[in-house]
């Protein structure tokens, strides 16, 4: 096992550069190993679970049947719209028709039902509130898109959950009178996001008129986002880049430009640096966060200059540079990394090469 995990390292170590440019089949089928060997297992787990009383504890994947893996729900989200996302680019994807067998297993509807069911608890109104809920709309999207035959019925099964998620959401942003700011999953910003695209792509108004009002409230007047503030320690969201990829979404350019003018002044400099989180322990679970606040900045740093590269392409080193300092711990052998690590280095990719 170690001889293994020292390979792969050397590999990751060997191969992140090129990744930063090109996603190569092999290292694409590297990144779907993982959620693959964490997609059915059900242990260890950490279950975000309210008790009223005792009949209510069950294992997890009698609770959680479709989302039981990967150690917690909405990381189980995540490893399966890695997949999906891997099966959409890569034709010729290794153990291509054991990934979707598993995917049709997990995301059947009698599975779905069953976790429709959970959500529909009156106590576990707040179940996934908001991390967990953008998860799974950007899995949601990326089944409706997909031109893959598997897909098309695992989009249908999953819809009923996505649209009681899309009620959750209109239901909760008008008596969310505060955002929350912080770099770990409560953070509002990037709660909106993957919902917002979703909201845009399957053209659904009331979503994206909930989205943008609020957004609009909470944010809209914001200044001077105090970036030497980041990171907090146990961060994998920036919450000042997770901030501007949500306005970036919703506004038009010429307001977008005036508010991030005002929000974050220091990013139109072309000397701009900002120095990569490191990890003092990878086998703390919290600390290896750390790695994912790199994936995240480099994500929201190409979705800006993808959008506007005249005013930002000079940030393009900086994302770059954030994205491969953390790739090689994606194969460093710790479960605490490995079950959720490859989701973010694929969520920055996409964004860079979009």
């Amino acid at each position: 096992m170690r001889i293994k995990v020292t390979f792969l390292l050397l590999l990751a170590l060997l191969g992140y550069k090129s990744l930063a440019q090109q996603l190569t089949l092999q290292q694409a089928n590297h990144l779907a190993s993982l959620p693959i060997k964490c997609l059915q297992q059900e242990y260890p787990n950490k279950l975000n679970q309210m008790l009223l009383d005792s009949t209510e504890i069950e294992a997890p994947k009698k609770l959680h049947p479709a989302f039981y893996g990967c150690f917690d729900w909405h990381s189980s989200v995540h490893g399966h719209w890695s997949l999906v996302y891997l099966l959409n680019n890569f034709e010729n994807l290794d153990n291509k028709e054991d990934i979707i067998k598993k995917l049709q297993t997990n995301l059947s509807k009698e599975n779905i039902a069953q976790e429709i069911l959970y959500f529909s608890k009156n106590h576990e109104k707040s179940f996934e509130r908001t991390y967990g809920w953008n998860w799974l709309l950007k899995l949601q999207l990326e089944l409706e898109k997909s031109p893959k035959d598997f897909a098309k019925p695992l989009a249908e099964n999953l819809k009923p959950l996505s649209n009681l998620i899309i009620n959750r959401y209109i239901e909760f942003l008008p008596k969310l009178l505060y955002p929350v700011r912080v770099g770990t999953h409560t953070n509002t910003a990037f709660g909106l996001s993957n919902a917002w695209d979703y909201a845009v792509f399957s053209n659904n108004t009331m979503l994206q008129n909930a989205i943008k009002e609020h957004a609009i409230r909470m944010f809209g007047v914001d200044t001077n986002c105090p970036f030497v503030w980041e990171p907090s320690g146990t961060d994998f969201l920036s919450p000042c880049l997770e901030e501007m990829g949500l306005m970036q979404r919703i506004l038009p350019k010429k307001e977008f430009l005036q508010w991030l003018k005002k929000f974050a002044p220091n990013l139109a400099n072309k000397n701009f640096k900002w120095e990569v989180a490191k990890v003092s322990d990878r086998t703390d679970g919290h600390l290896v966060h750390l790695d994912g606040l790199n994936f995240s900045r480099a994500w929201n740093f190409y979705h800006l200059i993808k959008q506007y590269p005249k005013e930002f392409s000079h940030l393009k080193p900086l994302a770059d540079y954030h994205f491969q300092f953390s790739l090689p711990s994606i194969v460093d052998g710790n479960y605490e990394g490995e079950h959720w690590l490859a989701s973010f280095a694929l969520r920055a990719f996409e964004e860079k090469n979009n």
